[in-house]
């Protein structure tokens, strides 16, 4: 356990699993970017370090975009100005690629057919391959991100329209990809045939087509959820609001990723075809089945292990109350004072009540428990706090392999469950018990048999092998340009302004 504990504590990044990547598109509404940006900030939560907006008006294409969170790029001026009847957008945390402006998305080229954006919530995993071979013929990348490789072979494809171009290019691509695309006359939707990724087809008023991650973005939106985009399948809308479907890859056995529902996924979305907020009360309630403890108070992490914390209550008949206080304003700048203040990361973000806890058996419900060093300091501040006992219950089964599909996870040997038993983590982080999930009850709990999901990160059973993942396809850099007026060949445009 020494080494395991050695190598989880000196890392710098946290201990979690970092957000993924949301996208988001309107087809056909006079204020289509504004939709959209609801759409982004309803999906923020999957990803914080950038955003973007693509949207189309009278065959010019505008795009804005930049680091940070969505409310802090899309000012109202910034909204003003992309105007236009389609429009497509992202909010990204980086799984492969460089955290930089230009790898913030959509991403635009400019090519023969006139220009076209793309936002890509997944992971190709053979990027590299397709990248290396493109630039022995000569294309230049910009940024470092493997979404630019889609781009690429699009642009490339000689086929006279895009819909057949961008079937040509994802016979090419392997991996989890699920993407809202847009040129100056369409959007279109696709999903890769694992259906690793989320995307669901909504409608607002007077018919009119809506995509997104997750169906919570429909909510803020006003539109109602229609369908998931089929794993495999290619939906092309417009130019006059047509819909077709295609479908040019063999069918595959469809693996989403389980964690959508342990973690990514809003409690208040339907995911998959089901209630994530369901699913997650009842991984809490088959936890208490399956480790039970002696205690009296039921207290969660927030916000992650609410909804878990509530099952495990009610489950196991015990009472539940928020013995920890979240601080829901601390920015992402926010300066640490000297070492002196003991644990001052989790003291900074959340605050035992010690009313509720001091002299009682506390039961502390997470979502999840990645290199333990977190669960450490919040262990030692419950017991701090005056708690008799921490009894530790984790909402779904040890992690012990990395994610290749669009989440951004540690190494192995930065996962504590991949280096250490069950009694030595316990005893790393300090809890009189600690009790995982079972992958049976987890799937039990889902209400799907197991092979049903991707549950690599628990099994290490990837249904797609990642025989060519690296986040770093690129060391080059390159810097912002500006505003851009990019002439097409179709008459259009490209303007960018920076946020």
């Amino acid at each position: 356990m020494n080494d395991a504990r050695r190598s989880i504590s000196i890392s710098p990044r946290g201990d979690a699993f970092r957000d993924e990547c949301g996208v988001a598109a309107v087809f056909g509404h006079p204020e289509a970017a504004k939709m959209v940006y609801l759409a982004l900030y309803a999906l923020q939560h999957r990803g914080q370090e950038a955003a973007g907006i693509v949207s189309v008006e009278d065959e010019k294409m505008r795009r804005h975009a930049g680091t940070g969170h969505v409310a802090e790029i899309f000012r109202e001026e910034a909204l003003q100005a992309l105007g236009g009847t389609h429009s497509i957008g992202h909010v990204r945390y980086s799984t492969a690629g460089e955290s930089s402006r230009d790898n913030a998305q959509p991403l635009v080229m400019s090519h023969r057919r006139g220009p076209l954006a793309v936002a890509h919530n997944g992971n190709l995993v053979n990027a590299q391959e397709i990248r290396r071979r493109l630039e022995r013929v000569g294309s230049i990348f910009r940024s470092t991100s493997d979404t630019e490789v889609l781009l690429h072979l699009v642009a490339r494809s000689r086929a006279e329209g895009l819909p057949e171009a961008l079937c040509e290019a994802i016979r090419e691509i392997r991996g989890a990809y699920s993407l809202v695309i847009c040129d100056q006359r369409r959007v279109i939707a696709v999903r890769d045939p694992h259906g690793f990724r989320p995307l669901s087809l909504g409608r607002l008023e007077q018919g009119r087509p809506v995509l997104a991650s997750e169906t919570c973005a429909f909510d803020l939106m006003g539109a109602r959820f229609e369908r998931d985009i089929e794993p495999g399948e290619v939906l092309v809308i417009g130019p006059d609001s047509e819909e077709s479907s295609l479908f040019p890859l063999p069918k595959q056995q469809p693996h989403p990723c389980i964690f959508e529902y342990v973690y990514f996924s809003r409690p208040d979305s339907r995911v998959f075809g089901r209630s994530v907020g369901d699913i997650r009360r009842a991984l809490g309630a088959q936890l208490a089945s399956e480790h039970p403890a002696e205690a009296d108070l039921v207290v969660p992490v927030p916000d992650s292990g609410v909804a878990a914390a509530i099952g495990y209550a009610r489950g196991a008949g015990l009472p539940f109350d928020f013995g920890l206080v979240r601080n829901h304003y601390v920015g992402r700048t926010f300066i640490e004072p000297s070492q002196s203040i003991r644990h001052f990361g989790v003291k900074v973000k959340l605050n035992p009540v010690r009313s509720l806890m001091a002299g009682r058996r506390v039961v502390l419900v997470d979502d999840s428990l990645v290199r333990g060093t977190t669960m450490h300091k919040i262990v030692t501040m419950v017991k701090d706090a005056g708690a008799r006992e921490v009894h530790v219950r984790i909402s779904c089964p040890p992690t012990v392999s990395p994610c290749y599909y669009g989440v951004d996870t540690p190494r192995s040997e930065e996962l504590i469950a991949a280096n250490a038993t069950i009694a030595e983590i316990r005893e790393y982080i300090g809890a009189d018990s600690l009790g995982y999930l079972s992958l049976d009850g987890m799937h039990r709990a889902v209400g799907g048999e197991i092979g049903e999901f991707c549950a690599a990160c628990y099994t290490g059973d990837y249904p797609l092998a990642p025989t060519d993942f690296g986040r770093d396809a690129s060391q080059d850099e390159f810097g912002g340009s500006g505003p851009e007026d990019l002439r097409q060949p179709g008459g259009g445009a490209m303007e960018e302004t920076s946020g």
